[in-house]
């Protein structure tokens, strides 16, 4: 299964569910459409999720999708998984400003643990390569066990943004 997140910031993000639901997946697609106005036809689509959702789809994802924004890949990166970051844009009004680009490509340099999209058309080859892109990625923690994983705790974010912190700046 494939999980796409957008997050709740008010600005659609059209752009991604869009492609997403365009492109042809031989696997079951759910999407957290937030804001955004374009109904997806072929993924099965939940404008928010309860956090006990949020975390069971998380979980049973084989593929994680999200935005930009840290939280949602974050806890991606909590459950063990290579997220798969495609940040949104000013120049199509998903954000007031491309903080969003200007973080994942930090992340992506310094920490190598997600696999960024800039260009929505390189999403399908992505996907299509996911096993043997993650497999280039460095995973910062060991991802606990499916059986140790609790909806509330797979791995405290805050342990999660930590390392980041320690790596970002033994970078500079």
């Amino acid at each position: 299964m494939i999980f796409v997140t957008v997050g709740t910031h008010e600005q659609p993000f059209n752009r991604l569910i869009k492609k997403v639901d365009d492109l042809i997946i031989k696997e079951k697609v759910i999407v957290q459409t937030g804001f955004s106005t374009y109904i997806p036809e072929y993924c099965e689509a939940h404008k928010m999720m309860s956090f006990e959702k949020m975390q069971q789809t998380l979980r049973d994802a084989r593929i994680v999708i999200t935005h930009g924004g840290p939280s949602s890949f974050i806890e991606a990166l909590q459950f063990g998984k290579v997220p798969i970051v495609v940040p949104r844009q000013e120049k199509f009004h998903e954000h007031v400003n491309n903080h969003q680009v200007d973080f994942t490509k930090l992340i992506a340099e310094r920490m190598n643990n997600i696999i960024p999209v800039y260009d929505i058309d390189d999403l399908k080859m992505i996907i299509d390569n996911y096993d043997q892109i993650a497999k280039t990625k460095t995973i910062i923690y060991p991802p606990l066990r499916s059986s140790e994983r609790s909806p509330a705790s797979p791995v405290s974010s805050s342990t999660v943004a930590r390392t980041i912190r320690k790596r970002l700046s033994a970078t500079n």
